[in-house]
């Protein structure tokens, strides 16, 4: 039996493949970037960092026992589309430059690490198997999740002390709707070696986990009931600019946040005349603005973005008031990041949580 022989150069070696060329864009500055479309960004996951971390959730599956293998494509955001037992993952996890562009744009990069993309895997892949299996229609699931079919709000407000829900996603995720509820507790699940008896021991969330356990044993070697491989918004179908999808995401998780700063705002600073030679405060928070919003985000769960607009108007009303630094910065610097997470989790606790994922 005959076989290809390989190709050969003319210096008689094997010729190896060519590397794939970087497209132009790669290249590019930022507001060049935002004039590209997303459907021409000529992206795939294969290849990328990406195709590791499904091989490793496909492992999690596997040790598990679970038959069931979410398909995945790229979109414009994470998600499970109802009716797809599949996941959509966000554009800019397939290439770096593109998680360079996330970062200028939204100041964080959603599932950019490894934990976080596998947090986010684990989640949507519970979406999934619901919808592959159609777990919401059991009496049993809307006894313990609560119906499915419950509009989902745009705003949530969450309880920080409730042990009737696991954590997993920052933000008390599992407290927004039932579906998200088991897709979370289906993720503390799937998780090797969480430890989930031990750690959510005497949590009334204890059995929603054991009732998922105890689901995943009887379907685990069945046929799913959806098996459609179809794709929902699939980023070659989406024709909207880099500059015009990024305009949407603000405007998503941006809020209207009320100007009731000057009291504190003039506890931090000072307004008299003996301190107008003194660094304005406005310059001041403009210099460590990173920094509080990079640690109040670590703290609260919240959205960078969201925190730099409550870190604006903040420096807008410190410019409006006259307000110079009075203290040490140091002091000055650790009251201002207090002020900020007070400010932030007033928001989380006024019941206009936005629904993300």
């Amino acid at each position: 039996m005959s076989s290809k022989q390989p190709k050969t150069n003319r210096r008689g070696k094997v010729a190896g493949k060519r590397k794939n060329r970087e497209p132009d864009w790669v290249t590019a500055s930022h507001e060049e970037l935002l004039q590209v479309r997303l459907c021409d960004l000529g992206l795939r996951i294969e290849g990328t960092p990406l195709e590791q971390r499904i091989e490793q959730l496909y492992s999690e599956l596997r040790s598990r026992g679970i038959r069931f293998r979410p398909h995945y494509w790229l979109s414009d955001e994470w998600f499970s589309q109802d009716g797809v037992p599949g996941i959509a993952i966000p554009f800019y996890l397939a290439h770096p430059r593109l998680k360079r562009l996330e970062r200028q744009q939204m100041f964080e990069v959603e599932g950019g690490t490894a934990q976080w993309c596998m947090r986010i895997l684990r989640h949507e892949t519970g979406h999934a198997i619901d919808t592959a299996y159609r777990l919401h229609r059991r009496r049993r699931w809307r006894e313990i999740f609560g119906k499915y079919s419950q509009p989902y709000p745009e705003f949530y407000q969450p309880k920080p002390y409730s042990k009737r829900y696991v954590l997993h996603l920052d933000l008390w995720y599992a407290q927004s709707h039932p579906a998200e509820d088991f897709a979370e507790t289906f993720a503390v699940w799937l998780k090797s070696r969480s430890g989930w008896r031990t750690q959510y021991r005497g949590w009334p969330a204890l059995k929603k986990l054991k009732y998922v356990d105890e689901l995943m044993q009887e379907i685990h070697n069945s046929r799913p009931v959806v098996a459609t491989r179809r794709q929902a918004a699939p980023l070659r179908e989406i024709p909207k600019t880099l500059g015009e999808h990024y305009a949407e995401k603000r405007a998503h998780v941006g809020y209207d946040h009320p100007n009731f700063y000057d009291r504190d705002l003039r506890r931090l600073f000072s307004e008299l005349p003996e301190h107008a030679g003194n660094q304005p405060a406005a310059a001041f928070m403009r210099r460590v603005r990173p920094e509080l919003r990079r640690v109040v985000s670590e703290w609260t769960g919240e959205y960078q973005y969201t925190i730099d607009q409550v870190l604006t108007e903040m420096i807008e009303r410190c410019s409006e008031l006259g307000l110079y630094m009075h203290r040490l910065e140091d002091v000055t610097k650790r009251d201002a990041t207090v002020l900020l997470t007070v400010q932030i989790m007033n928001y989380l606790h006024s019941g206009r949580h936005r629904v993300a994922l």
